[in-house]
């Protein structure tokens, strides 16, 4: 229901009640004007855009407020870097009224984010504000995000680092020895620092050779299912983990001096101290690039893409290929032969009519 009338001369009072039965009004001094203010309401009513102007004037800072509590029943990790983004942006847009954020301010901020930090937390923090205004369309705070395909900036392209085997046994032996099986579960199973950190002694099958990954540092579930599938390793590997076991003890694999668990802390630590000692290996070096080498390892193996994907645990083949796809050998080659059997083919069509 909507009504315009004459308060007094040069005034015109603009009306409507909503679907909640609120009334809303505003006053022009043209008649013309109110008329198009309530045909701009009813359109948006129409049309499923039409937000409450009261709630239209929440600011951002409010909805990530609102927005994180909802989201703190996930992991505490994936908590703990929500929030760190959200700082971030709460520092640019905190007092900018959600509805009042353009694309173009979108896309200058991602302009500032990325002369201030790496292109993949530029990446990434754009990305959960892209989640956050999505999210406040779907509560009917906004009717649109000012987030799209257009205001996004590039996604990090990563060439990780591949350390060579002798690296590894080099890394590996310049380890303190309680640590040196973290090692061999980074660059031969595959597992990230806090899965390591928290594989327990249950989660190793040695006589069959299986590992399986089950929880994260400190004590919380992994990322997801895929994150859980259990590892083959061979037998000589599963002597050396039994090994460990025998002469550290403990409830985890990986443990301190005295045999009580780790953290991933501990373990990032010592390789910072210990990959100066590795011919080669750059400054950065560090846990993850464990897993980069086992993949670059499968790859050269002869391994496809879907048997890579499942030995890493990745959740798709998609990250296995945006992430290792220019270690497959001979890309080239393979693909000037496979159209060079092609045209061998017709040749030896026309050779054979020919000479019929």
């Amino acid at each position: 229901m909507a009504s315009i009338e004459k308060r007094s001369p040069g005034v015109w009072r603009a009306r409507y009640y909503d679907s909640a039965g609120r009334q809303h009004a505003r006053h022009f001094k043209r008649r013309i004007d109110a008329k198009k203010w309530l045909d701009e309401v009813t359109a948006s009513v129409m049309t499923g855009n039409y937000v409450d102007p009261k709630v239209a004037r929440t600011t951002v800072s409010d909805w990530c407020d609102s927005w994180l509590i909802g989201y703190g029943t996930r992991r505490k990790s994936t908590v703990r870097q929500a929030a760190v983004h959200v700082k971030v942006i709460k520092a640019h847009f905190g007092t900018t009224p959600l509805s009042a954020v353009k694309p173009s301010d979108v896309k200058a901020w991602t302009v500032t984010l990325g002369e201030r930090y790496a292109p993949s937390t530029t990446y990434a923090t754009y990305r959960r504000f892209a989640q956050i205004m999505s999210d406040a369309v779907h509560d009917g705070i906004i009717p649109r995000s000012p987030c799209s395909r257009r205001t996004s900036p590039p996604q990090a392209k990563q060439r990780p680092y591949v350390a060579t085997t002798e690296q590894v046994w080099a890394l590996h032996e310049a380890m303190p020895a309680h640590l040196r099986v973290a090692i061999l579960l980074g660059a031969f199973v595959g597992l990230r620092v806090s899965e390591a950190a928290a594989l327990r002694i249950q989660d190793v099958d040695y006589m069959r050779g299986v590992v399986k990954p089950q929880i994260q540092y400190p004590q919380e579930p992994l990322k997801s299912e895929t994150s859980m599938t259990p590892v083959p390793v061979p037998a000589d590997l599963a002597l050396l983990l039994s090994a460990n076991r025998a002469e550290y003890g403990g409830t985890t694999v990986v443990t301190n001096e005295v045999g009580r668990p780790t953290t991933p802390y501990a373990i990032e630590r010592a390789i910072r101290a210990t990959r100066g000692q590795v011919a080669g290996l750059p400054e950065g070096f560090r846990f993850h690039d464990l897993r980069h080498y086992l993949a670059s390892l499968l790859i050269a193996s002869g391994l496809d893409v879907k048997v890579v994907q499942t030995r890493l645990r990745h959740a798709n083949a998609t990250t296995t290929l945006n992430t290792y796809g220019h270690l497959w050998p001979d890309a080239d080659e393979s693909s000037r032969a496979a159209i060079a059997v092609a045209l061998s083919a017709r040749e030896d069509s026309s050779r054979t009519a020919e000479a019929d």
